[in-house]
């Protein structure tokens, strides 16, 4: 079974680039956020659909959830991961939810590329669930992850 639906936190950075390929390519997307849409700059815009509040407004719980829901989870990072990417990859590996980590340091958009079609693959995966850093933390990841989850995800519809 292919990819049917993409969810993410709806943080700034990675989180809005997979919500943002998935509107485009339109598959289906949503997630949790914490409660009252909050991202680092105040409130995520409407234009993201299915977003469902926690309970809290803690990231944590929203991360959680994230990772609960799906059948396996793509964080991508340029460098090692810490904070809130750390944490995800922590509940994906308790929950025992297939996890893949492509740090954009070490390989190529290209390996990269490479890696997660195979990891798609292998696990049919079914709901990705898509992680790492904010826009504040690297300014230059959204687009890094645009690139790749267009290619990526072009070839599955």
């Amino acid at each position: 079974m292919a990819l049917q639906r993409i969810v993410s936190g709806a943080q700034t950075g990675v989180d809005r680039a997979a919500l943002d390929v998935a509107l485009e390519l339109a598959i289906p997307c949503g997630g949790w956020v914490p409660k009252g849409r909050i991202d680092e700059y105040g409130r995520i815009p409407d234009r993201y659909p299915n977003l469902v509040e926690t309970e809290s407004d803690e990231f944590n719980e929203r991360t959680a959830a994230n990772v609960s829901d799906a059948t396996g989870t793509l964080i991508v990072s340029r460098g090692r991961l810490t904070g809130g990417s750390l944490y995800t990859q922590e509940v994906a590996l308790r929950l025992g939810r297939p996890c893949l980590h492509l740090d954009l340091e070490e390989m190529s958009q290209t390996d990269a590329l490479a890696r997660l079609d195979e990891w798609l693959e292998a696990e049919n995966i079914e709901v990705l669930n898509v992680a790492g850093p904010r826009q504040s933390k690297d300014p230059e990841i959204y687009m890094r992850v645009v690139t790749l989850l267009r290619t990526a995800l072009g070839r599955q519809r």
